[in-house]
């Protein structure tokens, strides 16, 4: 049996058979989402590791033309597809088709990322759990309007079977050795940690944290 398989079961990343979803990360969500702009930089990296490490990106916008883009710090040139959608879910025609073609057909773990995770995220989540695949949340790169909702997401989105991981995990398990050849590229990537966005809280500190 291939050890691909057992990697995925147990929370590895293996870099042939990984995906990105970037979630409606645009421009009018900025003044009501909670750590807008960390979330953004968390995203960014990710975005930037995708590009490096020639990991297939698929990225959805919500209704743009009341939403607006992706929000310009994200440079998603290289995405194999950007698609408009008024559905929640990144689950649409479009991005299934794409879903089928990555990865030489063979895609296994998606790392999904985005806005608003209790809605768009964890409704993608839970179609692609539906349809086999192993799903890792970058929490660092999530966010809601509140923090409750985010909270409560990552805890509805682990009984789903999802890793609710960070940025700096999802790269290094990409990476996997110090001899990768990509290893010295990605350096800038992790030379600095991601800024916290309250991942650690409980959720029931959720609503003293939402105020803060």
């Amino acid at each position: 049996m291939s050890p691909v398989p057992v990697l995925v079961k147990f929370g590895l990343l293996p870099e042939k058979h990984t995906a990105f979803f970037l979630c409606d990360i645009q421009e009018k969500f900025r003044p009501a989402m909670l750590h807008f702009q960390e979330i953004v930089q968390a995203a960014d990296k990710l975005v930037q590791a995708s590009r490096i490490l020639d990991i297939p990106l698929i990225v959805t916008e919500q209704n743009p033309v009341g939403l607006g883009s992706t929000v310009k710090e994200l440079d998603i040139n290289h995405a194999v597809g950007v698609h408009s959608k008024t559905k929640f879910s990144m689950i649409i025609p479009e991005v299934m088709t794409q879903i089928n073609d990555v990865c030489g057909g063979h895609l296994q773990c998606v790392v999904l990322f985005g806005i608003e995770t209790h809605i768009c995220v964890e409704q993608t989540a839970a179609e692609l759990c539906a349809r086999g695949y192993k799903v890792h949340i970058v929490a660092d790169a999530c966010t809601s309007r509140t923090q409750e909702d985010r909270l409560l997401a990552f805890e509805r989105l682990r009984q789903m079977g999802c890793f609710i991981t960070t940025t700096e995990t999802v790269i290094f398990k990409l990476l996997g050795d110090k001899e990768h050849p990509k290893f010295c590229d990605m350096r800038p990537l992790f030379k600095s940690p991601t800024t916290c966005t309250g991942l650690a809280f409980s959720a029931n500190s959720a609503k003293t944290q939402s105020n803060t």
